[in-house]
């Protein structure tokens, strides 16, 4: 139910090699005329519900509005049909896989890693670890999430699950309402955020066996890394990361189950999911 033109421009570029987003969104405005280390005997983490039964959605809103990584461009989405004229409503959308609260597949970092298609199902549903750094974020923006948090989180807790799923909670979505303050630029450009420490993201892999990594800022690394350790060590790894979660806080730190909607799209390096904790 695409329009003719959106559908003659999906035919053209099958096949091709690339489609520039210019194109892509020229075709679109055509188309409508607008545009954690314990020792033995430690007690592992419960994995049962510990809370109320809810639901929590830990998924942003993927809008214009929305701030994406430096140097990519926005979400846009654009209406292709609508009720008034055949009875059904629809959007064209146009954006880069890693916008919002998205998937990091092994491939967006690792070449030999898989893609986000060929993520196993049984990985994205897990125990679900939330370790909160916001009060050192609160004064240090360059914040990272080391392997002493995650002891001192195995102390109060219990040794984190095989197979969980760890998110690093900042406070970091607050900054959502002033403008500018959640991507945190320099003034030579560069953002500044709180993430994994490479140390930690390696004890999480090699001594936990952890599914997969999250972090409700732009980055599994601190923002303003240039290497990339965190992202390597869980990518790496064949870990998978998802990045700019939202309503961390209102999670317990051991006992919900996390749910990552992933996409399906096959070679993709990640993109948009939605994801549901149960408490």
């Amino acid at each position: 139910m695409c329009s003719p033109r959106i559908v003659q421009v999906a035919h053209e570029a099958a096949g091709a090699p690339r489609v520039s987003r210019r194109a892509w969104l020229g075709a679109l405005a055509g188309a409508t005329g607008a545009v954690v280390a314990s020792g033995a005997g430690v007690a592992v983490a419960q994995e049962v519900p510990v809370g109320s039964g809810a639901v929590v959605d830990l998924t942003h809103t993927l809008s214009a509005e929305l701030p994406v990584w430096p140097g990519n461009p926005g979400f846009v989405t654009v209406p292709v049909a609508w009720h008034d004229n055949g009875g059904f409503g629809q959007n064209a959308l146009a954006y880069w896989e890693h916008s919002g609260t998205h998937i990091d597949a092994p491939l967006h970092r690792d070449r030999n890693g898989v893609s986000v298609d060929r993520i196993a199902a049984a990985d994205l549903v897990a125990p679900l670890v939330v370790i909160d750094i916001s009060a050192r974020a609160a004064t240090d923006s360059d914040a990272v999430l080391t392997v002493s948090d995650i002891e001192a989180w195995e102390v109060a807790h219990g040794r984190i699950p095989r197979r969980a799923f760890v998110a690093m909670y900042s406070g970091w979505e607050r900054r959502l309402a002033t403008p500018g303050a959640f991507l945190n630029l320099d003034g030579e450009g560069r953002t500044h955020a709180p993430g994994f420490a490479p140390a930690a993201a390696e004890f999480l892999v090699a001594q936990r066996d952890i599914v997969g990594a999250g972090v409700d800022t732009l980055s599994l690394d601190q923002a303003a890394s240039r290497d990339y350790g965190a992202h390597t060590a869980f990518l790496g790894a064949g870990r998978y990361g998802v990045e700019m979660l939202a309503n961390l806080a209102q999670l317990p730190p051991a006992g919900a189950r996390v749910i990552v909607g992933a996409p399906k799209h096959a070679g993709g390096t990640g993109g948009p999911c939605r994801v549901l904790a149960l408490t």
